[in-house]
Order: structure tokens, then sequence, then C-alpha cells
């Protein structure tokens, strides 16, 4: 029943951008699969080829990678509705500079390359989707590149709040700052700052 109901939530939350066919639902639920993840696993490694693209039903994830001083640096944490992998490396099926790790017990749906190649083919309607989802996934990054370069480290850090409220109670700090491009100290420092003024 579990996998009925995860299938749904994606269901439904493809529905949001076009419209599905009876065939085309026959096909989604043939094409992804179940999956759950303890908190803290390696899903994919970097300097592999990303098997699948996930969509998450329950959990946080992020994608890292190291520095030239072999610290992690996280990229991107996502959490539901939405889609997570090293999305160029995916689609190119070529090595991912990233590894993707479940922050918390996660429950995913997952495809390969190849079976979702076989959906876009079959079906107009997730053709369609599926260029919405990596459109929005390359949109994401250069908004991302742009508020690092020209926000304040507090500016960042509000603007987080404001669109993830939950993401303190469920993400290390550690990952947060790393995120958000500053030292865990400096996070800790802005957030007794933005706390000491709603008080």
């Amino acid at each position: 029943m579990a996998e009925e109901s995860s299938i749904n939530k994606l269901l439904t939350f493809i529905k949001t951008r076009v419209s599905l066919t009876e065939e085309d639902v026959r096909l989604i639920e043939d094409s992804f699969k179940p999956v759950l993840f303890p908190k803290n696993r390696i899903i994919e490694e970097q300097q592999e080829i990303p098997k699948y693209i996930y969509y998450i039903i329950s959990g946080y994830l992020r994608l890292f990678h190291y520095n030239d001083h072999g610290d992690e640096v996280t990229s991107h944490i996502n959490c539901p509705p939405g889609f997570i992998t090293s999305y160029s490396s995916f689609i190119n099926q070529k090595t991912s500079t990233e590894n993707l790790e479940s922050i918390t017990e996660s429950e995913l749906l997952r495809i390969t390359k190849k079976d979702l190649d076989r959906l876009t083919q079959r079906s107009i309607a997730m053709k369609d989707f599926s260029i919405s989802v990596f459109q929005q996934s390359i949109e994401y990054n250069e908004n991302r590149s742009k508020e690092l370069a020209t926000l304040t480290a507090e500016q960042r850090y509000r603007k987080l709040m404001d669109t993830f409220p939950d993401i303190l109670q469920n993400v290390p700090i550690a990952y947060i700052a790393s995120f958000l491009g500053m030292k865990p100290e400096s996070l800790s420092r802005i957030r007794r700052k933005v706390a000491s003024q709603h008080d």
C-alpha cells in the first residue's frame, strides 16, 4: 500500500504541470520503483555515472563534493516534492563530480536513464514534464550562483529560512553553512542575531 501512495504523490506532482492520459499513468507506474534509504547513506558516488534520478516522497537529501582541501562542500539540499540527481551527469551519462547522500531517512521513487528515455519517447506529456524539470534545475543553479555572488551571508540565510522553514530541524548546521557558502560559526552568529531581532 505504501508503494501505491508514493506513486500517487508523484502522479499528483506531475499533474500540476501536465495532463496525463491513462496510458501515461500506466507507463509512469511501470517506470518508477520505490526505495527507502536510512539516514547518512551515500546513494550515488562521485566518479561514477549516476544510475537514477530520484523523486523525493519524504526526507532530506544533499549533493556534495570535496574541495581542494578535502573539505565537504554541499551544493544542493532537497526535500519533497522534487527530483534530485547530478543532472548534467545523469542526462549525458558521464561520471559525476558529486555524491548524493540521504541526510535523514528518505523514501524515494527512482527511474533509470534507460527507462526515462523509454517513458519520454512513449509519452509526450512526460517528455514535456522532463524538459521542464531539467530546465528548472538549470535555472536553480543559475539563481544559486547569482545569490552566492550578490547576497550577503545574512540575506542568504534569511531567504533559505523563508523558503524552507523546517530545514534547521532536519539538516545539520554544518551542511546548511556549507550550502550557504559560510563557516558554521558564521552561521551560528547570524542565527543568534536573527533570533534576537525576533525576540
